[in-house]
């Protein structure tokens, strides 16, 4: 006789079978990460841009039936900040239009839904942690449409989490820390932006996050909402290369500038820092450490060099 358990929509399927999950988003960060999460105890299967393109929000719902899974996690979004500022129509239907979408899909399913959002939706002024529940003020394309999404996922009443996080890194696709190592071994000396304060966070991290918080709202509905997720301790675009090129061994020399010397299309947000008390309280994840996250990562870029 095979062991069997119920799913959030009351389906049955057998213990050691996994979890099922269903990651939009292929290629990207964390979603790289979250299909290294694939075995017995979660079934990962994340759907490529040619799978599901975000830019038609049907498909998004059509691939949510189609899969049937127990959760979804959406790790895709429209991340070129500044190129948003004059595409706002297509970061709109991305970032705002798909989630709500598969929101309103996984509402129908009564299964969890993922959904991963960022710091841009608040001003970035001051130098206090925003809380989850601190009004939003976007001031870039950007901000405004993962703001618009966040609304509406949360206008479903499904089971949901909208998981907020800053300044991603990983081994995978482009990012500072891959940035900094190339630009390190090329140059003497570099110039990076001193008063942008906010918590480098690992991809890995995150999709473990994203999976942890998706397995409690299957038992724990009553626990949806927004969440903060960053690593600690805060610092600064400048200190956080410094730390990266002392661990790579890259002799490579940094001096501080302010924003406004390095002017781009979309606003970068000076306070980036998170109140992630509420994570923690709720699942159990406390903020991880980035410098814990930044060697795993050197190490799988085979830094420092011999």
């Amino acid at each position: 006789m095979v062991a069997r358990t119920a799913n959030a929509s009351g389906r049955w399927r057998a213990i050691g079978q996994g979890m099922k999950i269903l990651v939009f988003g292929h290629s990207g960060q964390v979603a790289t990460e979250l299909r290294a999460l694939d075995g017995d105890d979660v079934q990962i299967t994340a759907l490529s841009r040619a799978e599901a393109d975000l830019t038609n929000p049907e498909i998004c719902v059509a691939a949510i039936n189609a899969h049937a899974p127990d959760a979804v996690i959406n790790a895709a979004a429209y991340t070129a900040v500044d190129k948003a500022e004059s595409d706002a129509e297509t970061a709109q239907i991305i970032n705002a239009d798909a989630p709500a979408a598969m929101a309103q899909a996984c509402a129908a399913r009564d299964i969890p839904f993922v959904s991963i959002s960022t710091d841009y939706v608040f001003s970035g002024a001051g130098d206090t942690p925003w809380a989850p529940a601190d009004p939003t003020d976007p001031q870039s394309v950007y901000g405004r449409t993962k703001r618009d999404g966040e609304v509406a996922i949360v206008k479903t009443g499904g089971r949901y989490a909208v998981l907020r996080t800053t300044w991603v890194v990983s081994a995978h696709g482009n990012n500072f820390v891959k940035t900094m190592l190339r630009l390190g071994a090329e140059r003497e000396a570099l110039t990076i932006v001193a008063d942008q304060i906010g918590g480098p966070t690992g991809a890995r991290e995150i999709a473990q996050a994203c999976v942890t918080i998706a397995k409690t709202l299957i038992s724990q509905p009553g626990k949806s909402g927004i969440y903060h997720f960053s690593g600690a301790p805060d610092t600064s675009w400048a200190d956080f290369a410094r730390v990266i090129f002392d661990a790579a061994k890259i002799p490579c020399a940094v001096t501080d500038i302010p924003s406004s010397d390095y002017p781009t299309p979309a606003k970068r947000p000076l306070n980036s820092r998170l109140d992630c008390t509420a994570t923690e309280a709720a699942f159990g994840i406390c903020r991880p450490d980035w410098r814990e996250s930044l060697t795993h990562i050197l190490t799988q870029l085979d830094f420092p060099k011999d």
